[in-house]
């Protein structure tokens, strides 16, 4: 018998998690009650070795990339998703393994009073990790309350399913043991709940975090003097300015923080004369910058779309610390965010003023998905050194710590110079072809030239659409030449504004970000 409950639980365990996984979600859309089992796949993602998450990260985008399979950044997280779904269904045939054998050691009857503290105690681990996430919105009591419920109820379903079937199988003898029609039955009924569960809560996630429909291009800048003279892009090239909906978006959760704007609270101290605890109407009240700026993330890999452009606006920092005022042995400033995340700033960062604490992007309040209700921009960095969700910042003086420093990756995380080909067409007509791969971006630095090459000819300087929105942007460029007949591959590189070469040689993007020259293959 124990074998047979032991299997039984197994699958019914699997079953029933689907179930859980559903309702959870159901009750989290409708009641904005924290979802668990994505909870747990962010608390599993914090302790992990930062060497298991690189390795993780780099062959999820690696495999991304290869395979063609969208935008990096919103399949990315559906693959997050789906992997903590799938660890909760894990957890959930696990959960009636161990109620099946339970069932053979004791009175059966008893199953799912057994099955219910068992939950019980589940629950009370799902509180610890709320704990270990620092989540005041996961350890609130009506989330205290949903998790016991949830999780005790599931437990004497399952004990009370194990047990109804197990004895069913004991009063008709030629069914002690599960057939394989029975197995593949409750096998193959699982899958396709999973695989159901997966698609369905895949893209109710996707549609609501997504904010309205997706726009093609990005918002248009408005009309100014000093634009009005630059080269066209050329056709298939990114927008200049990348939509709201369409920025990447890379954190270490499965789904975006809420933040409830008017509990919300920006808390400043450490080495300051005048430690600030400011709402979100007080950050606004200050006098504000709009810049339009490029971000782009240490794992985004040579011609990869882990980087977008924006129109930005918030409150200088260094003005706020000015405010405050600096005390002597102030060395940076360590920030922490609503979801656990951290990062220290340096005081030369500090002190630039381009570094800027955003609450606006493109002229929208800033999206949930992307920071809000605050979030800071440090130029000439990668994103992992730019918080999100920023709840507090503390004067420091000493090198503070890093999420990802910490878990292996650049203290400095200074952007590398990088060049991509977005396209390459054929005009027919005239027999020319455009080469409209169209951006390079070097960070503060900008970017002076940038040069294609075809096949293994000489490299060819191309018209650069100049000058760029602000000198924090990525620079559109533009090809045009004579169209040969045949298989061609066009290669391209840039010089940064101080005239260097960006580096060429391949390297991955752990620990300092990707380098390397980007190919375009093509067929006239």
């Amino acid at each position: 018998m124990k074998g047979n409950g032991v299997s039984r639980g197994t699958l019914l365990g699997v079953l029933t998690s689907v179930i859980v996984i559903v309702l959870a979600f159901g009750v989290a859309q409708l009641s904005g009650l924290i979802y668990p089992p994505f909870r747990l796949f962010d608390f599993v993602s914090r302790i992990l070795p930062g060497a298991v998450i690189t390795f993780v990260i780099d062959t999820m985008v690696g495999a991304i990339t290869s395979l063609n399979l969208g935008q990096t950044s919103v399949v990315s997280k559906l693959v997050e998703q789906s992997m903590a779904l799938l660890q909760f269904i894990i957890l959930g045939g696990l959960f009636g393994a161990g109620l099946g054998y339970l069932g053979s050691k004791t009175n059966l009857r008893r199953l799912p009073f057994w099955g219910a503290l068992i939950g019980l105690v589940i629950s009370l681990g799902f509180i610890l990790v709320e704990m270990s996430l620092a989540s005041s919105e996961g350890t609130s009591p009506a989330n205290l309350t949903w998790q016991i419920f949830l999780f005790s109820l599931w437990g004497a379903a399952l004990g009370w399913l194990i047990r109804e079937t197990v004895l069913a199988g004991q009063e008709s003898p030629r069914d002690t043991k599960m057939s394989r029609r029975e197995a593949l039955y409750l096998g193959g009924t699982a899958l396709g709940a999973l695989l159901l569960s997966v698609t369905g809560l895949g893209f109710l996630i996707y549609i609501r975090d997504s904010e309205g429909e997706i726009p093609v291009t990005g918002p248009t800048p408005p009309p100014d003097d000093r634009f009005a003279d630059r080269i066209e892009p050329a056709p298939g090239t990114r927008p200049e300015i990348t939509s709201n909906q369409k920025f990447y978006r890379i954190d270490i959760n499965t789904i975006p923080p809420t933040v409830n704007a008017e509990e919300w609270r920006l808390e400043l101290n450490g080495l300051v004369e005048k430690p600030m605890t400011l709402t979100l109407d007080q950050v606004r009240s200050r006098p504000s910058i709009s810049q339009y700026i490029t971000l782009s993330c240490i794992s985004n890999r040579v011609g990869g779309d882990l980087i977008s452009a924006s129109k930005w606006t918030g409150l200088r920092l260094k003005d706020l610390l000015e405010e405050a005022g600096l005390r002597s042995g102030a060395q940076e400033l360590h920030i922490e965010s609503v979801d656990g995340f951290y990062e220290s700033v340096s005081m030369q960062d500090m002190m630039d003023e381009r570094t800027f604490l955003v609450y606006e992007m493109n002229g929208e309040p800033l999206p949930r998905a992307h920071g809000f209700p605050l979030r800071i921009y440090i130029p000439n960095h990668f994103g992992m050194k730019q918080p999100k969700w920023i709840t507090r910042m503390e004067v420091i003086d000493h090198q503070g710590a890093g999420y990802w420093v910490d878990r292996g990756w650049s203290e400095d995380a200074i952007v590398k110079t990088t060049s991509v080909i977005d396209n390459v067409e054929v005009e027919s007509s005239d027999g020319e072809m455009l080469i409209s791969g169209g951006i390079a971006y070097a960070g503060a630095r900008g970017i002076s030239r940038v040069e294609l090459q075809l096949d293994e000819g000489a490299w060819n300087e191309v018209e650069l659409r100049t000058p760029p929105l602000s000198p924090l942007m990525w620079v559109q460029w533009r090809y045009q030449g004579p169209a040969q007949a045949g298989r061609h591959t066009a290669r391209v590189r840039a010089y940064d504004g101080n005239g260097d070469l960006q580096v060429v040689e391949e390297n991955p993007p752990h620990p300092n970000g990707a380098t390397g020259v980007d190919t375009y293959s093509f067929s006239v």
